[in-house]
C-alpha cells in the first residue's frame, strides 16, 4: 500500500490498548466515561472528570452521530500535544441521542484534540468519511470479537488523514437554491419563507452562474437618488416595492442577479475559504467542483469548525 507523504495513517492514533470491544455498558455517557479513563491511564490526557463535562457538553447540545449505527464524540483539551483517539464497540447498541431511542450506536470513536490546533478533529472526521459511507461498518466493526482485529480493521481500511482541511470539510449543505429561468417572485417567497439574505442561482446542470441576494433587491428598490433624499415624505408608503410587486411576476432573476461572489473549489485548503470572503467582503463562499455547486461555506460556520470544533 501506498502511503502519501506527509499524510497520517488513521490507525496510528491509537492502538488496541485504546479499544474497549463489546462493551455491556447501555448507557452512553458510561462508554464515554469508560473510554476516558482508559485514554488517561494509557495516554494521559489530564484530569478524567473535566474531559468527561468537555465531552458532554459537546454530546448533550448536540449528538454527534456521523452515520446510522456510529458516534463520533470529542473536545479539545489544553493538556494534550497531539490527536488521541479511543474506540468502543456494542455488539447490542446503545442509546447514544435519548430523543432517538431507537437508533442505536454500535461503533464510538472518541477523539481528543488540541485546543490550540483548529481543524484537528476535522481532519479525523475526514479521514473516516470513507468508510461512514458503507452502512454496514457499525455491524462488521461491532461482531469482532477482539480490541487487535477491531484495530486491524481501522489499518487495514489504509484511513489516512489529510494533510490539511480542504474547502468541502467546512461546507454545508445548499439549503434552498434558485433555478436561473426563476423570477423575482420566487426569490421573494424563499427569501421570507426561509429567513435567508442570499440564494444561489444554478443552470439545469447544477452550475452556479450567480446569486441573488436581498441587498440587490433593496437596490432595485431603493435606487441611488433615493438615497440622497433628506425628505422622504414621497415615498413613506414604500411606492417604490409597490412598483417592485407590480412586477415581480415579470422580473428574471438575471435582471437582477450578481456574478460578484466567492466561490471555491472544493479540493482548496480550507485557509482558501477564509481568503475569498475576506476579499470579497462577503459572508459566505460557495464551494464548487469545476462549476458545479456543491455546498456553502458560511462564515459562521467556517469559524465554528476552525475554532470550536
Amino acid at each position: 500500500m501506498t502511503i502519501e507523504k506527509n499524510h497520517t495513517q488513521f490507525s496510528s492514533l491509537f492502538s488496541s490498548a485504546e479499544v474497549i470491544c463489546q462493551t455491556d455498558e447501555k448507557d452512553r455517557d458510561r462508554v464515554l466515561h469508560d473510554l476516558l479513563k482508559l485514554l488517561a491511564y494509557q495516554r494521559g490526557i489530564g484530569n478524567v472528570g473535566e474531559a468527561y463535562q468537555a465531552v458532554l457538553e459537546r454530546e448533550n447540545d448536540m449528538p454527534t452521530i456521523v452515520a446510522p449505527g456510529m458516534a463520533m464524540p470529542h473536545a479539545r483539551l489544553e493538556v494534550i500535544g497531539k490527536l488521541v483517539v479511543g474506540v468502543a464497540t456494542s455488539r447490542e447498541g446503545i442509546v447514544y441521542d435519548p430523543r432517538k431511542p431507537d437508533s442505536l450506536v454500535k461503533l464510538v470513536v472518541l477523539t481528543l484534540a488540541p485546543k490550540a490546533a483548529p481543524g484537528a478533529y476535522l481532519q479525523a472526521i475526514s479521514s473516516l468519511a470513507r468508510i461512514c459511507q458503507d452502512p454496514s461498518t457499525p455491524d462488521v466493526v461491532a461482531s469482532l470479537s477482539t480490541a487487535e482485529q477491531v484495530w486491524s480493521f481501522f489499518d487495514k481500511g489504509g484511513m489516512l488523514l489529510p494533510d490539511h482541511l480542504r474547502a468541502k470539510d467546512v461546507m454545508d449543505p445548499v439549503q434552498v437554491e434558485l433555478q436561473e429561468h426563476d423570477t423575482l417572485e420566487r426569490a421573494i417567497d424563499l427569501f421570507v419563507r426561509h429567513r435567508l439574505n442570499e440564494l444561489p442561482v444554478v443552470d439545469k446542470d447544477g452550475d452556479l452562474v450567480g446569486v441573488v441576494s436581498t441587498y440587490e433587491l433593496l437596490r432595485v428598490c431603493l435606487p441611488d437618488y433615493i438615497l440622497w433624499m433628506d425628505d422622504l415624505t414621497p415615498i413613506l408608503n414604500f411606492e417604490p416595492f409597490a412598483e417592485i410587486l407590480r412586477k415581480e411576476s415579470k422580473t428574471w432573476l438575471a435582471e437582477i442577479m450578481t456574478t460578484e461572489y466567492a466561490t471555491v473549489e472544493a479540493d482548496s485548503p480550507a485557509i482558501q475559504v477564509a481568503k475569498e470572503i475576506t476579499r470579497q467582503r462577503a459572508n459566505r463562499a460557495y464551494v464548487v467542483q469545476g462549476k458545479k455547486l456543491l455546498g456553502v461555506a458560511s462564515l459562521e460556520t467556517f469559524l465554528n469548525k476552525i475554532l470550536r470544533e
